[in-house]
């Protein structure tokens, strides 16, 4: 199994309870903050995610602060996607994957993107009470994705999220796609391994799943083979064996493997777990594992460029001003949204003396 070790902070955890204790309710000051994360407490850990999720220009200042602190303690984990159809028993493969690596020594953070505000479609948000075992276990942290907001906020506060729990002591992450469409992508933004849940049906397994997210996968778990379905899901698995080897070879060179599991019954998750163990010793071999890692971190660093400038431009006074005007204008045919856009520019760029 990977090994994995952190650089710590000589902080008991202890001293950082009777601390939380003696200052419930008041403000953690930055360096409070980073010693609690370093030190691996939990409650300084959440809070600090906390400032991560709000929207207060204050706490997100605050936050960013931690996380350059932290940053040079993070990126030792293996961060690990899933996603996968509706009623695939995502929650239920998570506790049980989750149980079986913290079992091995792991250190375990589980982590959801849910950029709606539904909680009743299988996630971990809605079922986490069903993931008792987890939920309880010392060696593993489960977090809820913010209530409610755009993909791409929530999916930067997550990745923000994954550099914290990294730098508490966290060696193995679970990401989770709970909504659909492009979250699948946004989660292949920011892991190393990218695994694709599925269930077998009655011979139609692959109508409804979007070759991107096939091809984006490292692995396809057909889960819940158990009982009389056993077969119908070794039947699905060469199904979807046969279907990836008509796609183009993946940029790691790695191929994508297909196993079957009941995380009911916790039958096939070692197997899982050598999978990814041999997709890891496989990817830093060929030092596609650092390669994937610098170009997912200027992604990140372009897709927060573009964030804070479209952030700046509709809090812009001008643009305030104007922009509803130039809108109806633009849906009574008045005037080019083209142009509309350009004289709305014009004005923001004049407006932070840029122009």
């Amino acid at each position: 199994m990977w090994v994995i070790h952190l650089p710590r902070l000589n902080l008991a955890a202890v001293s950082v309870h009777r601390f939380l204790k003696k200052n419930q309710g008041k403000e953690l000051t930055i360096a409070q903050y980073c010693e609690g994360i370093l030190s691996g407490n939990r409650t300084i850990l959440s809070r600090a995610v906390t400032l991560i999720e709000s929207n207060i220009p204050e706490h997100q200042k605050t936050a960013q602060e931690i996380i350059s602190r932290c940053l040079p303690f993070s990126g030792k984990s293996l961060r690990i996607g899933i996603t996968g159809v509706p009623g695939a028993g995502k929650s239920t493969f998570i506790e049980s994957f989750g149980t079986y690596l913290t079992s091995t020594g792991k250190k375990l953070a589980v982590l959801a993107i849910d950029p709606s505000s539904e909680r009743s479609r299988g996630s971990i948000l809605g079922d986490k009470t069903r993931m008792e075992e987890l939920a309880s276990d010392p060696n593993a942290y489960i977090r809820p994705s913010p209530s409610s907001g755009s993909l791409g906020g929530v999916a930067r506060k997550t990745r923000e999220t994954i550099l914290l729990c990294e730098a508490a002591g966290f060696d193995t992450l679970l990401i989770e796609t709970v909504g659909v469409g492009q979250s699948e992508t946004a989660v292949h933004s920011m892991v190393d391994f990218f695994l694709l849940l599925q269930i077998a049906g009655a011979g139609d397994e692959l109508q409804g799943i979007k070759r991107g997210i096939m091809e984006m996968a490292d692995a396809i778990v057909i889960n819940k083979a158990d009982g009389d379905n056993i077969h119908r899901a070794n039947s699905a698995a060469t199904l979807f064996r046969n279907a990836l080897h008509l796609f183009p070879p993946t940029l790691s060179g790695w191929i994508p493997q297909v196993k079957t599991c009941s995380s009911l019954c916790k039958t096939g998750i070692t197997e899982i777990a050598q999978c990814l163990e041999d997709y890891f010793e496989f990817v830093k071999g060929n030092n596609y594992f650092e390669e994937r890692r610098s170009a997912q971190a200027k992604f990140w660093m372009h897709e927060t460029i573009e964030a804070r400038l479209k952030s700046n431009f509709y809090q812009n006074s001008l643009v305030k001003t104007d922009i509803a005007l130039l809108e109806k204008e633009v849906t009574n045919d008045k005037i080019n949204p083209f142009i509309a856009a350009n004289e709305l520019l014009e004005k923001y760029f004049k407006s932070i003396g840029k122009h």
